[in-house]
C-alpha cells in the first residue's frame, strides 16, 4: 500500500498527496506551539475510525485527533499506511506515534497511550445457528477462531489458547471468512463489523453476537516524542476529553 500523507497545523510540507487541514489557533501557549516540530502520526485504513474518501482522510478517530491537535496549535502530518508499518515506524522513529490502538505490553515498551480516542465494544460473531460458546475451554480448542491478523485481538486469541486459523488482512476479509464458513467465530469491534455488514447489505440480526468486553483505543505517542515535549501529552489529553464530548 502506498503511504499517503495529509497535513495539518500551521505549516505545509512539500510532497503531500493532499492537504486537508488549516491552522486553528487554539487554547495552547503559542510560544510552546511554535517551538514544536511537525508531529508525524501514522494510521491504517479502518472504517469507520480512519478512512480515505476522495482525497480526504476522515473518520471518527481522525476527526477527534485533529480536533485535539488543532486546539493546541501543533503542526502535524497524518500518514495512511499499513498497521504493521505504523507501529514499527513509531518504534524506529520514522513516526512520532500511531492511532488508534489498545494498550499492550509490547506497545508500552516504546510508546505512551493518550486518553481514549474511541471506546468500543468487542464481540464474538458466529453464524446464527451456531451453538459454540467462546467462553468454553473445549470450544476454544475445537472451533475455528480468527481476528484481523497481527492485531492485539489476534495476539489475545493465541495467548489464551484459542484455535486460531486464517490470517485476514482486514475486517472486511474477516467478515467474508465468517460468511463463507472458513471460520466459526470472529472477534471484532462492533462498530467496525456493523460498517462492513451495512456495506454488504447485511444486518447484525443475521449473526449470533456474544459481547466480549469494552476496549479503549488511543493514540500511542513515542516515548522519544513525549520526552522531548514534556507538556504535550497533558495538553493533548485535556483537549481529547473535550473533543470526545463534542459531536464531530
Amino acid at each position: 500500500m502506498r503511504r499517503r500523507i495529509f497535513h495539518g497545523g500551521r505549516h505545509r510540507i512539500r510532497g503531500a498527496v493532499a492537504v486537508l487541514c488549516t491552522c486553528v489557533l487554539g487554547l495552547s501557549d503559542p510560544a510552546w506551539a511554535q517551538s514544536s516540530p511537525v508531529l508525524r502520526l501514522a494510521t491504517q485504513d479502518l472504517p469507520p475510525y480512519q478512512m480515505i474518501e476522495g482525497d480526504a482522510m476522515t473518520g471518527i478517530a481522525v476527526e477527534r485527533v485533529r480536533c485535539a491537535l488543532d486546539a493546541i496549535n501543533v503542526p502535524y502530518e497524518l500518514h495512511m499506511t499499513v498497521w504493521a508499518d505504523a507501529q514499527l515506524g513509531t518504534q524506529t522513529g520514522r513516526f512520532d506515534g500511531f492511532f488508534v490502538g489498545s494498550a499492550t505490553n509490547t506497545r508500552a515498551n516504546y510508546a505512551v497511550p493518550s486518553e481514549a480516542v474511541v471506546s468500543e465494544d468487542l464481540a464474538w460473531y458466529l453464524p446464527l445457528g451456531s451453538d459454540i460458546d467462546p467462553n468454553d475451554p473445549g470450544d476454544a480448542l475445537s472451533a475455528r477462531y480468527s481476528a484481523k491478523f497481527a492485531t492485539s485481538k489476534w495476539q489475545l486469541l493465541h495467548r489464551n489458547g484459542y484455535n486460531v486459523v486464517m490470517r485476514p488482512r482486514d475486517a472486511e476479509s474477516l467478515l467474508n471468512m465468517l460468511i463463507v464458513g472458513d471460520i466459526d467465530v470472529a472477534l471484532e469491534y462492533e462498530m467496525i463489523f456493523a460498517h462492513y455488514m451495512e456495506k454488504r447489505g447485511l444486518s447484525e440480526d443475521q449473526f449470533r453476537k456474544i459481547p466480549f468486553r469494552r476496549q479503549d483505543m488511543s493514540v500511542h505517542f513515542s516515548k522519544q516524542y513525549t520526552e522531548a515535549n514534556p507538556l504535550f501529552l497533558s495538553r493533548f489529553n485535556s483537549q481529547m476529553q473535550r473533543c470526545m464530548s463534542e459531536p464531530q
